[in-house]
């Protein structure tokens, strides 16, 4: 049975429809990643699974049961916010405990709860500390506790990393996902951060202008894109698309290679080197590619250069529609573009 499923969903705004006849479902005890850019509807779709919004059509269901029209304290889920949402003015205990006051849960039951989340997260320590008393990845963490401490099955998160520094979201990532394979909880999880997506997820469902460009495994999204939008979403740096008559031919970074002979001519306009790596952008016939080659490259700011790639590492899209063309690429290092 699917932990959550939602079919035909939608949801306008006005004349805008930002969720368009939606239909996806996550597994029990599996993290679903909702990704896409700002606008893409990724964000009411969580709303809507949560219960604070309701779908103009369609209908969802948590458990097997139909919550289209239930309020969100019905629907038996926890949430986490990018706001974090804790209260000021009480501790770190009282924070984590709140919801199970309001539902009148007895003391001895709260506290026990609470001694062991605290020990989950990582709290037990600053269970007196107010939240201004914390850092960033701390509130974070009573923010989790909170949502854990209700023993929902399901637990929907929303962009709950942006606030933090680059080293801060690495490490709460890692934490999120072993916690949510710990629990067994089923997770819908909201970024733009494709990073985030193809590290924590089980599956993710790639967001444009309100409908699914692509839902699959991370692997499947970033070895068979089914869209030259989604190829260029997944993967640091982007695939390369190359126009070739009526063909985008896709190609990423990592699968190409500065070659001594036979390669296409590309003129070097930058080089970032990032230590274990470096990315050569180039310009071949007028268009952008992109490089990834391991150490310190030794191309520099204006070398011509020659690339190459074994063609079966190509993706080929319709140039009009963006749709994945299955063509089967014969071996062989191939030139750039038509060269």
């Amino acid at each position: 049975m699917s932990a959550i499923a939602l079919e035909h969903v939608i949801k306008s705004w006005g004349p805008m429809r930002a969720v368009d006849d939606i239909s996806l479902t996550a597994d029990e005890g599996s993290l679903l990643v909702l990704l896409g850019p700002s606008g893409c509807g990724k964000s009411t779709t969580l709303r809507l699974i949560a219960g604070l919004e309701q779908p103009d059509g369609g209908r969802i269901t948590i458990g097997g049961t139909d919550v289209t029209h239930l309020s969100p304290a019905q629907r038996k889920i926890a949430m986490v916010f990018q706001s974090y949402a804790l209260f000021p003015h009480l501790s770190v205990a009282e924070n984590i405990v709140f919801g199970l006051r309001v539902r009148r849960v007895s003391r001895g039951e709260r506290d026990a709860r609470l001694k062991k989340v605290a020990e989950i997260v990582g709290l037990s320590h600053l269970l007196e500390r107010k939240p201004a008393q914390l850092s960033g990845g701390q509130r974070q963490r009573v923010a989790l506790g909170r949502a854990i401490i209700a023993e929902a099955k399901v637990c929907l998160m929303d962009e709950p990393l942006s606030n933090l520094d680059a080293k801060l979201r690495h490490e709460m990532r890692t934490e999120i996902r072993a916690l949510q394979q710990r629990l067994g909880i089923t997770m819908v999880y909201v970024t733009h951060d494709q990073t985030e997506a193809m590290t924590m997820a089980d599956r993710v469902v790639l967001m444009r202008d309100g409908k699914i460009e692509q839902n699959g495994t991370p692997e499947e999204l970033y070895s068979r894109p089914a869209t030259a939008f989604t190829a260029r979403f997944i993967g640091t740096p982007p695939m390369n698309l190359i126009a070739s008559g009526d063909k985008l031919i896709g190609v990423r970074p990592e699968d190409i290679r500065i070659v001594s002979q036979d390669g296409h001519v590309a003129h070097v306009k930058t080089v970032e080197h990032l230590g274990a790596d470096s990315i050569v952008l180039c310009e071949v016939d007028g268009q952008p590619v992109s490089v990834r080659q391991d150490g310190f490259s030794k191309a520099a700011v204006g070398d011509r250069i020659r690339l190459g790639w074994d063609t079966s590492h190509e993706h080929h899209f319709d140039q009009k529609t963006g749709r994945r063309l299955d063509t089967t690429a014969a071996g062989g290092m191939k030139q750039a573009a038509n060269g």
